[in-house]
């Protein structure tokens, strides 16, 4: 695609003058004037106040006068794309000399030539990309990598925090609000060869460079967090390449922790091989909310207790499956939820498994699940306090995603092992005329073969020891359901529990 032709540069020669390094407001005012003025980027010469008398960027003596920063923006002054704005404020921090002339020379092209806009394959383009992620990348490892050192107040106040940094670009103004935010109520002040800046919780102060040894001295805190950086150091996972890709070792003369860095480097092939070795432990369970604590990891049931033990009543029953290791999922549940309700009540309800409020509060049927199947119980004018409420399976079985603990289906397996170790030992227990079975794994675990609670809900079967059994959905799938359909699979659901109503009552 073919380009108009730039418009051809005048003879004459303009000077740029901007107050600092960092001068956007500057910048934007001067490149305004320039472009309004129709001079091309070939023809202008960008200078620093401070650098007047020995020309920053190699102007030469026949320069005119600067462009007024006060100059008046005419209602037709060009307009430019967002995203060189964006470049401008990042740029501008960047240490390359030249980085005044290439963003107006970018600006020049953007104006003059539109189809560029589009061109994201631009050297120019590019190499101000590459200049605004190195900029940024800066501001990153000054955010990270700042060590902060207490130094005494001489009158009695509160220490003042001091650090040294070297950044690489013009950053400090710029990552300064980050740690007045960071560290509002502390005295701070971050010292580096290009400038310093200093909080005193009420005012920001900027001065000039410091050299190195004006900066503190460790002290004793900085021990400590060496101390804790070495136990956190974690050998097994040690990527070198990767850390150093992330902590640039020009930055490691600045950080407390960099001396530590060679020698547990040095030491994590035989640390790592030394984990191996080492025998397996035991893990040991949590201390549970609502139950006792488990003082001898040796008592944990490994295997399934068998017939031969006898459990005499519920209390003896929680305290013992608080223990159980009989399946995997008691090791990562955060207590074991038993039933509750009177020893002789003449209904049992039993569902399938804890979920993650029960979990944590150790009590049957208090979530979601939980509120629905009270509201059924109200509907219907039941007391649940006489009914005898349980799960087939008494640990939370679930699958961590993100912050939250998603439930996940008992196998067949874990719940077998959990009827006989405990949910049959309950209905032993319990002794209830009738039994509510809600849900395909408390079916099977409560009549002892597969259920296909679809087709056979709201029916009774008889156990083996002639307890009859309501099977009906658990409430949790009616959660679950399309919202068109959920009031009538609620009523269709009440419609079933309310078939043990001869049971509901002392």
């Amino acid at each position: 695609m073919s380009q108009a032709p730039l418009p051809i540069p005048s003879p004459s020669m303009r000077t740029a003058v901007l107050e600092s390094a960092t001068d956007l407001a500057g910048f934007r005012t001067q490149a305004r004037a320039l472009l309004i003025a129709e001079v091309p980027p070939q023809q202008v010469t960008w200078m620093l106040a401070e650098g007047r008398t020995g020309d920053l960027f190699a102007a030469g003596p026949d320069t005119l006068p600067a462009v007024p920063a006060d100059s008046p923006v005419p209602a037709n002054a060009p307009r430019v794309p967002a995203f060189f704005l964006q470049w401008c404020e990042t740029v501008i921090l960047h240490r390359e000399p030249h980085r005044f002339a290439l963003l107006y020379r970018m600006l020049w092209r953007l104006v003059h030539q539109p189809s560029l806009r589009e061109d994201t394959l631009d050297p120019d383009r590019l190499r101000l990309e590459d200049m605004a992620r190195e900029v940024r990348r800066d501001l990153h490892k000054m955010k990270a990598f700042v060590r902060f050192r207490p130094i005494a107040d001489p009158d009695g106040g509160e220490p003042v925090h001091v650090a040294w940094f070297e950044p690489l670009h013009h950053i400090v103004d710029a990552v300064t609000p980050f740690f007045q935010k960071r560290f509002t109520s502390m005295r701070w002040a971050i010292m580096t060869p290009e400038r310093c800046v200093q909080w005193d919780t009420h005012t920001l102060s900027f001065t000039g460079g410091a050299r190195r040894d004006q900066a503190p001295e460790a002290d004793a805190g900085e021990q400590l967090w060496l101390t804790y950086y070495k136990h956190i150091f974690n050998p097994a996972r040690l990527k070198v390449k990767m850390m150093e890709k992330e902590m640039p070792r020009r930055y490691w003369a600045n950080l407390p922790e960099a001396v530590l860095i060679a020698p547990l480097t040095a030491e994590a092939a035989h640390r790592t091989q030394d984990m191996i070795d080492r025998d397996a432990t035991v893990p040991a369970k949590r201390r549970p909310r609502n139950g006792p604590a488990i003082a001898d990891a040796s008592t944990i049931h490994t295997q399934p207790l068998g017939d031969d033990v006898v459990i005499e009543t519920l209390a003896a029953l929680r305290h013992a499956a608080e223990r159980c290791r009989a399946c995997p999922i008691g090791e990562h549940a955060t207590q074991a939820v038993c039933g509750e309700g009177p020893d002789q009540a003449r209904l049992m309800i039993v569902g399938e498994q804890p979920g993650d409020q029960e979990d944590l509060q150790g009590r049957p049927f208090v979530g979601p699940a939980g509120k629905l199947f009270d509201r059924a119980l109200g509907e219907l004018g039941w007391d649940r306090s006489v009914m005898y409420v349980t799960n087939a399976v008494k640990h939370f079985k679930f699958e961590p995603r993100g912050k939250r603990r998603i439930h996940k289906t008992p196998t067949q397996h874990e719940a077998a092992v959990c009827a006989d170790n405990w949910l049959e030992r309950e209905i032993a227990l319990v002794k209830p005329a009738a039994i509510i079975a809600m849900g395909a794994t408390a079916a099977r675990a409560v009549v002892g073969r597969a259920v296909a609670v679809t087709r056979e809900r709201g029916t009774w079967m008889t156990r083996p020891d002639g307890v009859p059994v309501l099977i009906t959905f658990h409430p949790s799938a009616l959660l679950r359901a399309p919202e068109e359909s959920k009031p009538d699979a609620y009523a269709a659901w009440v419609q079933d529990i309310a078939l043990a109503s001869e049971y509901a009552t002392t």
